[in-house]
């Protein structure tokens, strides 16, 4: 007896990242938009702040957690803005570099490069873990 194969489409195929979709996450943060940066992430997200008292800096776990430490960074940086962006891609990890410029709210001025790590599962961002450059002044 033969049987049928279905044709249905898995919902659980991941979707491929590509640097289009980094440039797009990167628009997000330049837009300081929390809602649609989270659109971006796994249910199990990962956030490693590039500031923070632990070694890995801040880490935030889970979606709420999460949007909480995005929120944070625009709270803290209310003109932040990210430039320059290059995006690479390599199977299940991706980096993008770029130069951050921002005021924090005491008005000191902030311009650095750095770049974030990401690792990805089922075409979403699963872990970001940030790093800056450390500019004495």
């Amino acid at each position: 007896m033969a049987t049928k194969k279905s044709t249905k489409k898995s919902t659980t195929t991941p979707r491929r990242v590509t640097a289009k979709f980094l440039g797009a996450f990167a628009s997000a943060w330049n837009r300081h938009d929390v809602d649609g940066l989270m659109k971006f992430m796994t249910d199990d997200c990962v956030f490693e702040a590039s500031a923070g008292s632990e070694v890995c800096g801040t880490r935030f776990e889970g979606r709420e957690h999460v949007r909480k430490g995005y929120a944070e960074v625009f709270a803290t940086f209310p003109d932040a803005h990210w430039g320059g962006a290059r995006h690479f891609i390599s199977g299940n990890h991706g980096v993008s570099e770029w130069t951050f410029t921002g005021t924090r709210a005491g008005g000191v001025r902030v311009e650095v490069t750095g770049c974030d790590l990401f690792t990805f599962k089922n075409g979403k961002i699963a872990i970001k873990n940030s790093y800056r450059k450390q500019r004495t002044m």
